[in-house]
């Protein structure tokens, strides 16, 4: 009953299951659908590994530099050591070179830092590949789907035969569509991933400038007695 009640909404619809417009689409839907799952896996992967607890918690980076300021950079290192994130690897450099003068110790942490985010960065390039490469498929699918349609046309002589150019036409439009549909929420996960990465860095800097100015403190309190 459910089956002849589908089939009867179907038919009044007029549109075709999800099922039938994926078959309808032809070859290319294979390498859209394979990108779609790449997609998916990257967002996923990423979505878990630039998580707070992945890159490094304010409140860890707030814990070193209080363990700087209160029991100096020997101590923070160790409090540091706790962790194996992009977070204490940084703030690991600017204590180890603790004792250095203030411009050295900044390109030190600059130099981690940037290959920190550079990696971070790098990763989501899939995405932005599956962002590009998508589109391009529907858009091969659409060519083809007419070059199909014209040709029937010129091979069976079927001017004024609508329904030989529907077929070409419909497969055009299907992987035009399914192209965009795998790009769009790519687009939109690859920059909110970005964004994670940015404000990773911002929150980095601003714990670094914190922390320095701890580090720089005892060095200015003995240049002026």
């Amino acid at each position: 009953m459910t089956c002849v009640v589908n089939a009867l909404a179907q038919e009044a619809s007029g549109m075709p299951s999800l099922w039938e417009l994926v078959k309808s689409g032809g070859p290319l839907m294979w390498p859209i659908g394979a990108t779609s799952v790449v997609a998916v896996a990257y967002a996923f992967e990423r979505w878990l590994g630039l998580s707070r607890a992945k890159l490094g918690r304010e409140r860890f980076g707030r814990e070193v530099v209080e363990a700087a300021k209160s029991s100096g950079p020997s101590n923070a290192l160790e409090v540091c050591k706790r962790e194996s994130t992009p977070l204490a690897r940084i703030l690991s450099v600017a204590l180890t070179y603790a004792s250095a003068a203030p411009n050295e110790r900044e390109k030190r942490v600059e130099d981690v830092a940037s290959d920190e985010v550079r990696k971070l960065g790098a990763n989501l390039r899939p995405l932005l590949v599956v962002y590009v490469v998508a589109p391009l498929l529907g858009l091969l699918g659409t060519v083809w789907g007419l070059i199909e349609a014209f040709a029937t046309i010129a091979m069976k002589q079927g001017l004024g035969k609508p329904e030989l150019l529907a077929s070409g036409v419909y497969q055009a439009l299907v992987t035009t569509a399914a192209g965009l549909t795998v790009a769009i929420p790519t687009v939109i996960v690859y920059y909110y991933l970005k964004g994670r990465v940015e404000g990773f860095a911002r929150r980095t800097e601003s714990l670094y400038l914190e922390l320095d100015t701890s580090l720089s403190a005892p060095a200015v309190a003995h240049a002026n007695p």
